[in-house]
């Protein structure tokens, strides 16, 4: 009977893409966290001058990108399915939870990505003006929106060297920049803060917006080739490269040239390149935007539409949203989050960016619950790549971001704090609407169930509990690699 199961599984599964190997995944973070110092020119007008800026690009990661990079590392290897946090949550609080964090990272995600067809626009209006006009706005919008989309649903092989090409292409024009910057910089002008021009609700969204969303790979990290060496290097090498990839500039722009701190906006590092190396610098930092942005948007399709996928390969979603193409991608998922981004696009660059960091920090806190409680309680668990840290020593490397998280909260509008509350209400009424069309069977769903993901072997005990995932012991995972198939397990088997 398993091995009937194997078969029929086999073939109705599509043509799988090549898995993601160590280069292309570290593009895909440095996109889904950063993609270069496009957008971070609001930290210099919020921070009333450089200095707050340049600090806030010293010390926030200290404080928030490496404890995240770390457990999403830990976690991310412990859990190798697409679905990612979805599945930590699960495991620690039950399908419940899981769902609503699945549900508010989606919908923070796609907001995320409504954000890059317009910064893509924000650079070309600065050489195009007719892009401030809503006749040549909105079609530029959808074209950008249908273009790669389209690309996103062509493979994740495809993305993942895209992304490797596009980072050296966006990050080159800042390197000449910074080269040519040189003679002309003063290091005091880095030291100038205004502290009655700043605006530290900006201040702290600009930041954390720039510097999150490291545990998005692990939505797709069952398309990663040995993930559970992979993820820890890739995750290590992205900090690196993010951290460089906004100091770097920042300390060429603002130590070169002595404009107002209010004069640095949205794509203001375009007019930055042409004061420093000319109008053919500038015109390559725009190009480099554009391509940034193509990057941007196609890491974080790929993460919101393999999120959906996993949570339909666990029986959160109907059969539908794991439905793959020839071209291995999850067609409907990718659709799903396209629409939303075309939905969402209209608003304003704050206005985004405050609403999906906010619902972006409820989904961390409670990640930062489930690390810390599998440790206490699942002490055994298989984890390929550990926090060097005890249970206690864990909880204390959470703090900081915890405090970070509910500062970003606290300083919140209360329109953001409106849209939340909604957005919160409609997971906790889709989840039982679900469980009941599954009952009911008018949705086909696959997965009975919801917290077993294919590399995890149960027992009776677990299967009751819903709470609870283990994975396969390594030399039954080397026994289905080499096999190349994919190995059913059922709770109660003899």
């Amino acid at each position: 009977m398993g091995e009937e199961r194997i078969e029929t599984d086999t073939e109705k599964t599509p043509k799988s893409s090549p898995k993601l190997s160590l280069l292309p995944l570290i593009a895909l973070i440095f996109y889904d966290v950063s993609g270069g110092p496009f957008g971070v020119e609001d930290s210099v007008r919020a921070g009333g001058g450089p200095l707050l800026s340049l600090l806030g690009f010293l010390i926030f990661p200290l404080f928030w990108s490496v404890p995240e990079a770390l457990i999403t590392a830990e976690l991310a290897t412990s859990f190798p399915e697409n679905g990612g946090y979805v599945i930590w949550i699960s495991s620690a609080f039950g399908p419940f939870w899981g769902f609503q964090e699945g549900f508010w990272k989606w919908f923070s995600g796609v907001m995320d990505n409504a954000l890059y067809p317009v910064l893509f626009l924000d650079y070309l209006k600065h050489s195009f003006p007719i892009f401030n006009q809503s006749i040549a706005r909105i079609p530029a919008l959808l074209g950008i929106t249908v273009s790669l989309t389209y690309l996103n649903y062509r493979g994740l092989h495809i993305v993942g060297f895209s992304a490797v090409l596009l980072a050296a292409f966006s990050l080159l024009p800042f390197v000449v920049m910074s080269v040519l910057s040189i003679p002309q910089i003063r290091p005091k002008q880095w030291l100038v803060v205004d502290f009655k021009k700043v605006d530290w609700r900006g201040y702290f969204n600009c930041m954390f917006w720039n510097l999150n969303y490291w545990d998005k790979a692990s939505t797709l990290a069952g398309e990663v080739e040995n993930p559970s060496k992979t993820f820890p290097k890739a995750l290590f090498g992205a900090v690196l490269l993010v951290v460089c990839s906004y100091l770097i500039p920042l300390l060429a722009g603002t130590g070169a040239l002595r404009t107002s701190s209010s004069e640095w906006g949205d794509g203001y590092f375009a007019e930055v390149g042409m004061l420093i190396g000319g109008v053919r610098l500038k015109w390559w930092i725009q190009a480099a935007s554009a391509m940034s942005n193509l990057g941007l948007f196609e890491a974080e399709m790929s993460g919101d539409a393999f999120q959906l996928l996993g949570m339909s390969e666990m029986g959160m979603l109907p059969a539908i949203f794991a439905s793959r193409s020839k071209y291995g991608t999850p067609t409907i998922s990718i659709l799903c989050s396209a629409t939303g981004v075309i939905f969402l696009s209209w608003m304003s660059f704050q206005q985004i960016l405050e609403f999906l960091n906010f619902l972006y920090a409820i989904g961390m806190l409670l990640e930062f619950a489930a690390f810390i409680k599998l440790r206490i309680h699942r002490p055994e668990m298989h984890r390929p790549y550990k926090v060097p840290l005890e249970t206690f020593g864990a909880t204390l490397l959470c703090l900081p971001p915890s405090a970070l998280l509910v500062l970003v909260m606290c300083l919140a509008s209360l329109r953001t704090y409106l849209v939340s509350t909604a957005v919160i209400a409609v997971g906790f009424i889709l989840y039982p609407v679900l469980i009941h069309a599954k009952d009911r069977q008018w949705i086909r769903f696959d997965a009975q169930q919801p917290l077993q993901p294919k590399s995890a072997a149960v027992s009776d005990r677990e299967v009751a509990d819903e709470a609870s995932v283990m994975l396969l012991p390594d030399r039954l995972n080397t026994k289905i690699n080499q096999e190349g198939c994919e190995v059913l397990i059922e709770g109660k088997a003899e």
